[in-house]
């Protein structure tokens, strides 16, 4: 590997936005696809430039491996003190097993802190919006199956009462009105629309006589 590239690398297949430095401008990392073990970003050297005032400057190289170690610092370190999500800076062009055997277990280690706090804190509230994203893809990325461990759906507003209620009710909770009344009839929750009588219409056995 010559002296002026580095190899950054990536197990996770979790998407970066693209990190900008003043030095390179904009560089997208790359993740690992499906199936895919790892995925690669090779990092050159570049060179910065100070101002030293009264419109004076000083260029200053800096190296792929410093380059690399700082977007590496930045990817692992965005969840906060001792979070890893599988980013690392190889030795040589490549990854060797022994490098990605470790960033595996970090990164298992990682995943197994993030499950065991959802675990406390859904012991603690039972409250689902305290389970973080970054938790339930710890889990789903561990196979793990949990309580919490599910997508909360999106809500829909009641058109009577403006009351926020789950997609596909048949009854509002809140103001009693009807919004599907077929399933309500099959719960017997309302007269199915097939089986009801217009409000004008009088019983055959009357409008015979």
């Amino acid at each position: 590997m010559s002296s002026d590239t580095a190899v950054l690398v990536s197990i996770s297949q979790e998407i970066w936005p693209p990190r900008h430095r003043t030095y390179f401008g904009s560089l997208q990392i790359q993740s690992s696809a499906p199936g895919e073990p790892y995925a690669v970003t090779r990092i050159r050297g570049c060179t910065g430039v100070i101002d030293l005032g009264d419109k004076r400057t000083m260029e200053f190289a800096i190296s792929a491996r410093e380059i690399a170690d700082d977007l590496a610092r930045e990817l692992n370190g965005d969840s906060g003190e001792g979070s890893f999500h599988g980013v690392f800076v190889a030795a040589g062009d490549s990854p060797t097993d022994a490098e990605l055997a470790d960033a595996r277990r970090r990164l298992r280690e990682f995943q197994e802190k993030l499950v065991a706090a959802a675990d406390l804190e859904w012991e603690r509230s039972h409250n689902p919006m305290f389970i973080t994203d970054l938790e339930r893809r710890a889990a789903r990325q561990l196979s793990l199956e949990k309580p919490w461990l599910y997508d909360p759906k999106p809500t829909i507003e009641c058109p009577v009462c403006a009351e926020r209620i789950k997609p596909g009710v048949a009854v509002c909770r809140a103001c009693g009105a009807i919004l599907d009344r077929e399933k309500a009839a099959r719960f017997g929750l309302a007269r199915s629309p097939r089986k009801e009588r217009p409000r004008n219409a009088e019983p055959q056995a009357e409008a015979e006589k």
